[in-house]
């Protein structure tokens, strides 16, 4: 069974052993979805609309600056309907290899940001629940 989020024209599920963080902000929400593990997902709501090219390029600059040797791919993709941008990172950390993923694109009420991680051992039982999460993104209008 899975939990569900819809909100501000975005709606996805979630696994029911998941926790929903929400933390509010004057430009809009992010939430922050913890797995069981060390596995999580960020997803963020700018209702100032930034460009989702610039949103996915900062962020690769605050990790290349925690992990310099990470290694990144742009790629393009769909998510929730729209185009989105990102990368697909690589890095070390505390001797693990963590895998990361970035997308943004424009949604119906702000930019919208998306980052998932998983590492080590955590890979294999949550990267498939990460990858179903962003698989269930909608853009809904209200």
């Amino acid at each position: 069974m899975s939990k569900f989020f819809s909100e501000d024209g975005l709606s996805f599920a979630y696994p029911d052993d998941w926790e929903l963080q929400r933390e509010d902000s004057e430009k809009g929400w992010t939430l922050t979805l913890q797995s069981p593990g060390s596995a999580f997902a960020l997803i963020q709501l700018d209702r100032d609309m930034p460009d989702p090219r610039e949103v996915v390029r900062q962020a690769l600059e605050t990790l290349r600056a925690d992990y310099p040797q990470l290694e990144a791919d742009a790629t393009i993709e769909s998510l929730a309907g729209e185009l989105a941008v990102g990368h697909d990172i690589q890095f070390i950390s505390l001797d693990m290899i963590t895998t990361c993923w970035t997308r943004s694109f424009y949604g119906l009420a702000g930019t919208l940001f998306v980052l998932c991680q998983a590492c080590g051992i955590d890979a294999e039982d949550y990267e498939s629940a990460l990858h179903n999460l962003c698989a269930s993104m909608r853009s809904l209008e209200d």
